[in-house]
């Protein structure tokens, strides 16, 4: 049985039927996160019926269909990843992903199904990946985003679980748009640097209702990253758990709502497994229920790792707000 590492004590392997008892066991431990979202996960409800959901899946990659593999880390399989579905002729499949709060804010999520994406494209010459979420799967969401996809559309009322129907949103990514391994191009480090920034500012969006995640952060950054706000006399310097946490709660606290964020213009500089990129922004939103819209500078350094690109420090400088 193939492992692949996903870094940070982590690693993707096919779970099989006889590894029943274990699925059962984090099943148990993720049911009230994980079934709300991943309706098949309440098929796992004793060892019998965790035990036929995986020889399900064993069957159909028998016959070249859907697939279903494990993420561990530090030996306890706290998540997986999968094709429901996975058609060779058509050269389309679809990907999802669950996680145990254990196996949440690491990433791993986004590290597993990229690699299973990026196995779809290049190994088995696959046209279209898709990722489905229920209109209220923000996590879910959120995913689909920093795996590059785009948003294709909605299905109303599509899907049936527990008492009432639910909207299905559809992404997608295509071949064409996926960065091959090893592309050390220009274009396709330029793709992935815009990509990075573009995970890390709609972090902060809280726009429509939209609940933010800022944990997604942790993604994009190496995990010894700095963020640094140059604000008075003295710059302030953040770690990761530092710069999240109170913004996250501003971000849900009413204290800030209808926030956004998004660049006006950047110049980045690629030098070998280092780049730099210096952004203009703007920002609006309302603060303590007052209106205001801002803007400024940031400067970001970015590295390429054994699984990616990824930041590696931000600093910002914002303009005086405007009511």
């Amino acid at each position: 049985m193939f492992t692949l590492p996903l870094g940070d004590r982590a690693q993707l392997s096919p779970l099989e039927p006889w590894q029943a008892a274990e699925f059962l066991a984090h099943i148990d431990r993720a049911r009230a996160t994980v079934d709300p979202w991943v309706p098949w996960a309440s098929l796992g409800a004793d060892l019998a019926s965790a035990t036929a959901t995986l020889q399900g899946f064993a069957d159909r990659r028998a016959a070249d269909g859907a697939r279903i593999h494990g993420i561990w880390r530090d030996g306890t399989l706290v998540g997986g990843v999968l094709f429901t579905g996975f058609d060779a002729a058509s050269g389309v499949c679809e990907v999802g992903c669950w996680l145990e709060g254990a196996g949440e804010g690491q990433g791993l999520a986004t590290r597993a199904c990229g690699a299973l994406i990026d196995w779809a494209f290049t190994q088995r010459g696959m046209s279209r990946v898709e990722g489905r979420a229920a209109s209220g799967n923000a996590p879910g969401i959120a995913l689909a985003r920093r795996l590059g996809m785009r948003r294709d559309g909605v299905l109303r009322r599509h899907a049936v679980h527990r008492e009432g129907r639910r909207d299905i949103e559809v992404w997608s990514v295509l071949a064409e748009e996926w960065p091959a391994a090893g592309d050390a191009s220009e274009a396709a480090v330029r793709a992935e640097l815009d990509r990075l920034m573009g995970v890390f500012v709609d972090a902060f969006t809280n726009t429509g209702g939209r609940r933010p995640d800022l944990g997604v952060i942790r993604d994009v950054f190496v995990p010894e990253g700095r963020i640094i706000a140059n604000v008075g006399d003295e710059p302030v310097i953040y770690d990761l758990d530092g710069f999240i946490a109170p913004r996250q709660e501003m971000l849900t606290d009413g204290t800030l709502t209808e926030f956004s964020e998004w660049e006006v213009c950047e110049r980045t500089e690629v030098f070998g497994s280092i780049a730099h990129r210096f952004s203009e922004y703007r920002k609006s939103g309302y603060h303590r229920g007052e209106w205001f819209e801002g803007g400024g500078h940031k400067t970001t350094q970015f590295l390429r790792t054994p699984v990616g690109w990824k930041m590696s420090s931000l600093a910002w400088d914002d303009a005086p707000a405007k009511p």
